[in-house]
């Protein structure tokens, strides 16, 4: 099982691949990083489960939104349609969608490069989602079947 010290030394390790020297921790094992002025992503270490948990706040919903959306987000959540091994989640005071996917810290670790990858590939997820909402809320035209892109595979 990993410990909170190869938490940090990963870290410190994707701090070199990456440039970001935001991919720091906090004295709980936080890190939460700006990223394309649109998401916090957050990165918190389990040390019981030695899983890094990332969460990403992906909309904010209004507290009219259509039952589709919702519908959707359940769908997902229940049966991880579309959501590459993640789920999501609904902070209820605020309606918030957050998006959460768990890495093995014993995995990752072993290729930072793949990591990164990784996130890159749930934020492209986090983009699809956000739009899917947003078309939703906006009335428009929602049937069609699912496109390609959305349907991205996430091997950490």
């Amino acid at each position: 099982m990993r410990t909170r010290e190869d938490y940090d030394n990963f870290l410190a390790e994707v701090r070199k691949s990456t440039g970001i020297d935001a991919l720091t921790p906090d004295e709980a094992g936080l890190v939460t990083v700006r990223v394309q002025d649109e998401y916090n992503v957050n990165l918190q270490f389990v040390e019981a489960t030695g899983r890094v948990l990332c969460f990403i706040e992906v909309a904010e919903l209004p507290k009219d939104a259509s039952r589709e959306v919702y519908r959707d987000l359940l769908a997902g959540g229940l049966f991880g349609k579309e959501t590459a091994g993640g789920y999501f989640s609904l902070e209820p005071d605020t309606e918030t969608v957050v998006y959460n996917y768990f890495f093995d810290l014993e995995t990752v670790a072993q290729d930072v490069e793949e990591f990164v990858s990784t996130l890159e590939k749930i934020l492209q997820l986090c983009d699809i989602w956000a739009e899917r909402m947003k078309s939703k809320l906006g009335g428009e035209n929602t049937t069609s079947e699912a496109s390609e892109d959305n349907n991205i595979m996430i091997h950490p």
